[in-house]
């Protein structure tokens, strides 16, 4: 790799094809929550890196396949929160069965994704795929300043979550 050069650059990435569509319902209390419904979702990237003496951070492609492969893998899915403090979810054999406030709600195992999150919103699926970009093999060394991934689901509505290589998750 090549010396950095003492200054930095940001790239934007907002492609597309960096998109997913999802089923979900918001839980706002014990006893409040959404209709199921669905969105299309879009996923954008900031991020700030060194940029090297032949005038590039790195092969933002990178990015850009990292993201995609983690849209792909949402697409078309209904997607439960694992660590929703009011929502349970048990795989009850042909079913996986979501319970909320005493309303049980069977899917099928082909159509759910439970994710690692407390809520399915745009602020927790923005936290989901920055977890996993930064964590990627690929992102490794690449001399990362700061990473920025939002997640809308329609316009004027995002979320963001920030990583830093000074303060880490934010």
């Amino acid at each position: 790799m090549a010396t950095p050069a003492a200054r930095y650059g940001r790239i934007e990435i907002d492609k597309q094809a960096m998109n997913f569509s999802i089923a979900h319902f918001t839980i706002f209390s014990a006893t409040e929550r959404e209709d199921l419904h669905g969105h299309n979702f879009q996923v954008q990237c900031d991020l700030t890196a060194a940029v090297y003496e032949n005038g590039l951070t790195f092969d933002y492609g990178i990015i850009k396949r990292l993201l995609k492969a983690l849209c792909d893998g949402l697409d078309e899915k209904t997607v439960l929160p694992a660590r929703s403090p009011y929502l349970t979810v048990n795989d009850e054999g042909d079913y996986i069965v979501a319970t909320f406030n005493g309303e049980r709600l069977p899917f099928l195992h082909r159509d759910v994704l439970i994710l690692d999150v407390t809520n399915t919103t745009v602020e927790e699926l923005s936290h989901h795929f920055l977890k996993r970009v930064v964590a990627a093999d690929e992102m490794q060394n690449r001399d990362l300043a700061s990473l920025t991934i939002k997640v809308s689901s329609s316009p004027g509505q995002t979320g963001a979550a920030t990583w830093t290589a000074k303060d880490g998750f934010q």
